[in-house]
């Protein structure tokens, strides 16, 4: 299944020159998110994760179903001020500004291991302070999910030190 063709790009959101890659097709055709997780859990292999990670929003629906597949807990760093409990905090750079995210701070206990998850791979920012909020607590990146990878972005290149997975690619 071609799940490129599950995604639909909607120019100059969430500004004008960025093109936005929706994943929201992908995940309402049962058949093409079943195919997505099948593919995405193929390609995680035999990985034994203590927590799958999951990045506010779009993660969140990743992660959860990867975290049951692999049996493992799932966690959710969110944007600034969504956590109810004590938080870790990191800012970073956005491809069109700044964010801030959050993560509960007993939510990963140190020696864990861990996989993070999110939909898109652009600039690497917001995959970056996840590590930064994962590694704080002591849990240990094993692995790193995206569904789709901005290839002409220099995503891949902020996150060389770890093992980087994803399903579909964009040249531009």
């Amino acid at each position: 299944m071609n799940l490129k063709k599950k995604i639909r790009n909607i120019p100059d959101f969430p500004q004008k020159g960025v093109i936005f890659r929706d994943i929201g097709p992908l995940l309402e055709d049962k058949v093409a998110f079943r195919e997505a997780i099948a593919q995405l859990v193929g390609k995680i292999g035999g990985l034994k994760v203590d927590k799958v990670v999951g990045i506010d929003a779009r993660g969140f629906i990743l992660a959860g179903v990867l975290a049951e597949k692999l049996n493992a807990g799932m966690v959710m760093v969110r944007k600034s001020g969504k956590l109810p409990y004590k938080t870790e905090v990191v800012e970073y750079d956005l491809e069109y500004g700044k964010e801030v995210l959050e993560i509960q701070q007993d939510s990963i206990r140190p020696g864990e291991q861990i996989l993070l998850v999110d939909d898109v791979l652009a600039t690497g920012g917001s995959m970056s302070a996840a590590i930064r909020l994962v590694e704080k607590l002591g849990g240990e990146v094993v692995k790193i999910v995206f569904l789709i990878v901005l290839d002409y972005l220099p995503g891949r290149k902020v996150l060389d030190k770890y093992k980087v997975i994803s399903l579909i690619n964009y040249q531009k």
